[in-house]
């Protein structure tokens, strides 16, 4: 595709930058959302028109860009009155750019090659800031031909587009690294919380753990917050909580248990529980240093 029109639900924290750095490599873009201010902001931008509805987007539209954060609200815009499902051309294309259940992915891409349109699930690693300058990390999936008509315009958004294989296999990829790297949060966090209570700097503690193998960028981001009060991630505990839930969910569905991802699940919860949803990952320090017996 050359310059297609693209359509772009979803204008939040990374869909506001992604939908900047389409209009700075001048594509026009179709916006819909409940959002006034966030509409408002594109529009001004210019090379951008409103829709009053997903079905009218998607009648509009080349190619439909999803950046919401649930598989319910990504269904809900595809098969809500006047969703995207009512509208979709033939040949356009649905991209998720959300992390969604993976099933759930696999049966809108169905229902939308029933009505000749294609879907892509692509979703995202690396910040706000990397969204507006079109150096994102994609995991996008789906059929080949699909993905190679809407690669060109992926590559505008990432500095690494990585091809996984079938529909659902970036959200499958993308669950997996969030558990993981959720993991490597709660881990560290609960570590400095007890280096605390023990009585050991924690600046220290991070000095020598990040001499070792252990060392990553997660550490980093949770030594940012534990030690130097920076909470800097970007990644709310509430998306977190949301993202395990689902790890957990693919797992039932494959017939098999995740003890580790169970534990991390629950130290979630009970954060959000706590009241500390709205912080960012590494702040989940805060609720361990509430544990008592």
């Amino acid at each position: 595709m050359t310059k297609p029109t693209i359509g772009f639900i979803g204008l939040g924290l990374m869909g506001d930058p992604m939908a900047e750095n389409l209009q700075n490599r001048g594509f026009a873009l179709v916006v819909f959302g409940r959002k006034r201010s966030a509409i408002d902001t594109v529009l001004a931008r210019g090379n951008a028109t409103e829709a009053q509805t997903p079905r009218e987007l998607a009648e509009r539209c080349d190619i439909v860009m999803l950046c919401v954060t649930t598989s319910e609200a990504v269904e809900s815009l595809i098969y809500g009155d006047d969703g995207v499902l009512a509208g979709i051309k033939e040949g356009a294309v649905v991209i998720d750019f959300g992390t969604s259940i993976p099933a759930s992915t696999r049966k809108i891409g169905a229902d939308l090659a029933a009505k000749g349109a294609g879907m892509i699930d692509a979703p995202l690693g690396r910040s706000p800031t990397h969204a507006k300058e079109g150096l994102l990390n994609i995991m996008a999936a789906g059929d080949q031909t699909v993905f190679e008509k809407v690669k060109p315009v992926l590559e505008e958004q990432g500095e690494n587009v990585f091809y996984l294989g079938g529909l659902g296999a970036g959200h499958t990829t993308k669950l997996i690294n969030n558990f993981m790297s959720m993991t490597t949060a709660c881990v560290m966090s609960q570590a400095f919380a007890m280096a605390d209570r023990t009585g050991i700097d924690r600046g220290l503690l991070y000095d020598i753990m990040s001499a070792g193998p252990s060392n990553s960028p997660m550490m980093g981001f949770c030594k940012n917050y534990a030690v130097d009060g920076v909470s800097d991630l970007g990644f709310s505990i509430h998306n977190a909580n949301k993202d395990l839930g689902y790890f957990l969910k693919f797992a039932e569905d494959l017939g098999t248990r995740a003890e580790i991802a169970e534990g991390t699940s629950n130290n979630l919860s009970a954060a959000v529980a706590a009241g500390l949803g709205d912080g960012n990952v590494p702040e989940i320090f805060n609720y361990f240093m509430t544990l008592e017996r």
